[in-house]
C-alpha cells in the first residue's frame, strides 16, 4: 500500500491532483477556525466547553458535517449541510416534477441545469440556516447550561446579524465551490471528501474526550475499547457496502448491415444498502423538529412540551424505537424512488436485453422489485442497527456518547467516501500499468 502511494506522487499528473487537493483540504480547515464577525470568540470557547449537546441530533449531525465549524460560529460554520439538503431535495423533486425529470433525461445538458439549480437552492439554504443559526446564538439557545449563553454576538443590531448571515451564506458558497473544484482538477468527489475531512477533523478530539472521562486505568480501558469497537465497525460497513446481488443480463445478437452487435453478458449491481446514508439525515432531520418547536414554544416544562423534552431525546427509549423505525421507512422510500424497475426492464427490452429465464417486459420489472424488497430489508436493518451505536455507547460508556466518535452516520460516510476515493486513484494507477493497492 505504501509503495502504491509511493507510485502515485511519482506520477507527474496524478501527483498534481493530489497536491491540489490537499491544497483545499488546508483552505478548508482554516476558514473552519476563522470567527465571524460580531461573534465574541472567548464567550463561545466557554460555550463550546460547558455545552451539552447529547440531546439535539439534528444540531450535532451539522456540527459534525462542518468539522465542529458550527458551534465555533465561524465563516465556514453551516459547511456542507446547505448542499447535502439542495441535492436531496432536488433528488426528490426530480420524481414529482416532470420538467425536472425530463432535464435528468436529457442527459450531461440536463443535469448541468439541475446542477445549476442545485446551487441556487444552496444559497437560499444557507440564508435560511444563517439566519436561524444566528437567532439561536443571540438567543442563547445554541448553547445549553452555558453561562454566558446569551452574551455570543457583541452588538445584536440588525446590520449585526445581516453581516453575520451574508458572511455564513458566502462561506457555504465558498465550500460549494471548492468541492466543485476538487471534483474537477483533483482526487475523488469534491463534496464526499469535504465531508470526510469534516468528520475526521473530530475524530482525535472526542477519542482523547473519552480517555479522559474514563476512569478504568486513567481511561485507557475505554479508549481501547472504543477503538477495538471502531475497527469492527469500520470491517462490517466495509463488508456490507462492498455486498450485492448481481443479477445477471444477457443481450442478444442483432445484425446491423454486415456487423453483428451485442450477444454480451453483463449484470445488474443491487447493493444490500442501496440508500446509503439518506435514510439517517432523513430520520435524524424529522425527529429533530419536535426538539426545535419546544425550543421556540418557550413555556418548555409544562404538557406535550415536557413529554416531548422527557422522550424524544437520544437514549430515550421512545426516542430509539421511533428513529430505528423511520429509518427503516425511509431506506424503503429512497430506495423506492431512486431506482425504478420498470425503466429499467423497458431500456434492457429496448436494447435487446433480457434476464435468463425470465421475459422482458413486466415480468423483468416484477422480478427486479422482488430482489430489491429482499435485499432492502436486511440493509434497512443494518443501517438501523450502525445509526443506533451512538445510544448504545450512551449506555456502555455513561453518557459519552457526544463525543462517541464511530457513530453510524459518520462511519457510513468515512467508509464509503474511502473507498471510492481509493478505486479512483487504483483505476489511475492500473491505467499507467502500475499495480494498485488491492493485489
Amino acid at each position: 500500500m505504501l509503495t502504491a502511494f509511493a507510485r502515485a506522487f511519482k506520477t507527474p499528473d496524478l501527483r498534481k491532483k493530489l497536491l491540489f487537493t490537499f491544497g483545499i483540504i488546508v483552505i478548508y480547515r482554516l476558514g473552519a477556525h476563522i470567527p465571524v464577525p460580531g461573534v465574541n470568540y472567548e464567550n463561545v470557547q466557554i460555550c463550546v466547553n460547558q455545552a451539552q449537546q447529547g440531546n439535539n441530533n439534528l444540531l450535532g449531525l451539522v456540527n459534525m458535517f462542518s468539522g465542529g465549524a458550527l458551534l465555533q460560529i465561524t465563516i465556514f460554520a453551516l459547511g456542507i449541510m446547505p448542499y447535502i439538503t439542495a441535492s436531496i431535495i432536488l433528488q426528490l423533486l426530480t420524481v414529482v416534477i416532470p420538467r425536472l425529470e425530463a432535464l435528468k433525461k436529457e442527459g450531461q445538458t440536463g443535469q448541468a441545469k439541475i446542477t445549476q439549480y442545485t446551487r441556487y437552492l444552496t444559497v437560499a439554504l444557507a440564508i435560511l440556516q444563517g439566519t436561524g443559526l444566528v437567532a439561536t446564538a443571540k438567543s442563547g439557545a445554541l448553547f445549553t447550561g452555558c453561562t454566558v449563553g446569551t452574551q455570543i454576538v457583541h452588538n445584536p443590531t440588525i446590520f449585526t446579524i445581516i453581516v453575520m448571515v451574508i458572511t455564513m451564506t458566502a462561506g457555504t458558497a465558498l465550500v460549494m465551490w471548492l468541492g466543485e473544484l476538487v471534483t474537477d482538477r483533483g482526487i475523488g468527489n469534491g463534496m464526499s471528501i469535504l465531508m470526510f475531512i469534516s468528520i475526521a477533523a473530530g475524530f482525535p478530539g472526542s477519542l482523547w474526550a473519552i480517555k479522559e472521562s474514563g476512569k478504568l486505568a486513567k481511561g485507557w480501558i475505554e479508549f481501547g475499547t472504543v477503538i477495538l469497537i471502531g475497527f469492527v465497525m469500520v470491517a462490517l460497513v466495509v463488508f456490507v457496502e462492498q455486498a450485492q446481488r448481481r443479477i445477471p443480463v444477457q443481450y442478444a445478437k442483432r445484425m446491423i448491415g454486415r456487423r453483428s452487435y451485442g450477444g454480451t453478458s453483463t449484470y445488474i449491481p443491487l447493493k444490500v444498502n442501496q440508500a446509503g446514508v439518506i435514510p439517517v439525515i432523513f430520520a435524524s432531520s424529522l425527529l429533530y423538529i419536535p426538539i426545535l418547536i419546544v425550543q421556540f414554544a418557550g413555556n418548555a416544562n409544562t404538557g406535550w412540551s415536557a413529554w416531548i423534552q422527557q422522550h424524544m431525546v437520544d437514549g430515550k427509549p421512545i426516542h430509539t424505537v421511533v428513529y430505528f423505525f423511520l429509518i427503516v421507512f425511509f431506506a424503503f422510500f429512497y430506495v423506492a424512488i431512486s431506482f425504478n424497475p420498470e425503466e429499467v426492464a423497458d431500456n434492457m427490452k429496448k436494447y435487446g436485453g433480457f434476464i435468463p429465464g425470465i421475459r422482458a417486459g413486466r415480468p423483468t420489472a416484477e422480478y427486479l422489485s422482488y430482489v430489491l424488497n429482499r435485499i432492502t430489508w436486511p440493509g434497512s436493518l443494518y443501517l438501523g442497527l450502525i445509526a443506533l451505536v451512538p445510544t448504545m455507547a450512551l449506555a456502555g460508556f455513561g453518557g459519552a456518547n457526544q463525543n462517541f466518535p464511530f457513530g453510524g452516520t459518520s462511519i457510513l460516510i468515512i467508509v464509503g467516501v474511502g473507498l471510492e476515493t481509493v478505486k479512483q486513484i487504483e483505476s489511475q494507477l492500473q491505467q499507467r500499468n502500475y499495480e494498485g493497492f488491492l493485489r
